[in-house]
């Protein structure tokens, strides 16, 4: 790969009638994504307060006053600070919309990758480095945009909010998005919210697929299960001890499939991936769409763990400790369940079809962490659908818009939470299997990041005049 620093290939340009204003104003993008992306923001050593803060530079260089920029950083946090960033709107009686996306990045290792992956790499294909993709392009495309709109002096009638936070991997960071709606809501208040969590697809030849808007996603719960014992000298064994007690609960568990639910968008999503697929799948996604009780269709799809997580809550044993010695009988025995429930379903309903699974009361089922709000699905309205319809019709003629459901999390589930309806859009596209988010060699097509920057730049400027 060629060393950071290097020019855009040419051969990186989209096709004809991909994208809008190519060229002279492409650098200028570039050298904001390899600041963000060469700025360590990981738990173990980086500083999102000081990336926060060189966004903010940008945008101040570009013409934004000091009132419109706000580099927040939370008490006791000195490194996990963020950016609230606004351009404001000319009709006060609209809502603002809200361009999400954290700078956080999962931790990347040198000797691993072989190389820094805090420099960005750019061959003919792709850009290359912890975080390229996930998820400081999208940042990196907001900020742009904010730019773009200052110096060519547009002025939406919705007012633009960009908010870029801090610790939505986890690894111990304070969450910047909870922090923010509890302590100053108004700043990230909006009608809605554009973020993270859809994608397009490609297939083998890099032809576009599909492009997937994303409505609602599952909510990430920990359970707990725990068995306590006397123990006693393993000379001595009893006919069942914590282990074996713990061990029958989780293979009652792995073999209880929560009953298929399908709401509007997982509804909408087989009803048009049905045709995309073809084949028996196809003909079983029709199928389950005509009758949710089709057993013989969600058999068939819960073959794909894509699908069996899309049309159903799942829960899987994740983690294990147990026993404390090699000679004596476990005293305690504990196991994780790892559960992802369909948005609107309460937590406790989900513990109590565990522990109903299990049905041994020497198990003990708890949540690892409290209940999350079981928030609503946002409205797919034309509101939403059709400037993504449009922009994406005339970037790509022909590609499809499949409505989606995360069937991860995102901190779009604090906004929905909260009553701020937030959708996952990035118009990026991937190849099957050609995502690394969070693993080596991260990386983005640099075709898909320029298209992306131009399609997003596009979409919320009808947003904010609508």
């Amino acid at each position: 790969m060629a060393g950071c620093g290097s020019a855009p290939p040419q051969n990186s340009a989209p096709p004809p009638g991909g994208t809008a204003q190519v060229g002279t104003d492409r650098p200028a993008f570039r050298s904001i994504y390899q600041e963000l992306v060469e700025t360590n923001t990981t738990a173990s050593a980086g500083d999102c307060t000081l990336a926060a803060q060189r966004m903010a530079d940008r945008l101040k260089k570009a013409g934004y006053p000091d009132d419109q920029l706000n580099v927040y950083v939370p008490p006791d946090h000195p490194k996990e600070g963020g950016l609230i960033a606004t351009l404001p709107g000319t009709d006060p009686s609209q809502k603002a919309v809200l361009l999400l996306a954290h700078i956080d990045v999962v931790e990347a290792k040198a000797e691993d990758w072989g190389r820094d992956p805090f420099k960005l790499a750019e061959d003919a294909e792709y850009f290359t480095a912890r975080g390229s993709n996930d998820d400081k392009a999208m940042a990196a495309i907001w900020v742009d945009s904010l730019v773009r709109y200052r110096v060519e002096g547009f002025q939406p009638k919705r007012t633009i909010k960009v908010a870029l936070t801090c610790g939505e991997e986890g690894s111990h960071q304070l969450n910047g998005v909870q922090w923010l709606l509890a302590n100053h809501r108004d700043w990230v208040d909006a009608a809605f919210a554009v973020n993270e969590g859809a994608d397009g697809a490609l297939d083998a030849q890099n032809n576009r697929v599909f492009l997937e808007i994303q409505a609602g996603e599952k909510v990430y719960q920990d359970f707990t299960l725990q068995v306590t014992d006397p123990g006693g000298h393993s000379s001595q064994p009893r006919p069942e001890n914590a282990i074996q007690t713990l061990a029958a609960a989780l293979g009652r568990i792995s073999i209880n499939a929560f009953p298929v639910a399908l709401n509007d968008v997982t509804k909408a999503y087989f009803a048009q991936r049905a045709d995309l697929t073809g084949g028996d799948l196809g003909a079983a996604m029709k199928a389950l769409v005509a009758n949710p009780g089709d057993a013989a269709a969600a058999g068939k799809l819960a073959t794909d763990p894509l699908y069996n997580g899309t049309m159903r809550t799942t829960c899987v044993v994740t983690m294990l400790n147990a026993g404390h010695a090699p000679n004596a009988l476990p005293q305690l025995a504990k196991a994780n369940v790892n559960c992802r429930i369909l948005p609107g379903t309460p937590g406790p309903e989900i513990q109590q079809a565990l522990v109903n699974a299990i049905n041994d009361p020497r198990v003990n089922v708890s949540p690892a962490e409290p209940f999350e709000t079981a928030a609503p699905l946002p409205t797919l309205s034309d509101e939403i659908l059709a400037p993504v319809r449009d922009v994406s019709g005339r970037l790509w003629p022909g590609v499809p818009l499949l409505p989606t459901m995360a069937l991860g999390a995102t901190d779009g589930r604090f906004l929905n939470a909260a009553g701020i309806p937030t959708y996952g859009l990035s118009g990026t596209f991937f190849k099957p299997g050609d995502n690394h988010d969070h693993g080596l060699n991260e990386h983005i097509s640099v075709r898909s990041l320029y298209e992306a920057r131009d399609f997003l730049y596009d979409v919320v400027k009808r947003y904010a005049n609508p």
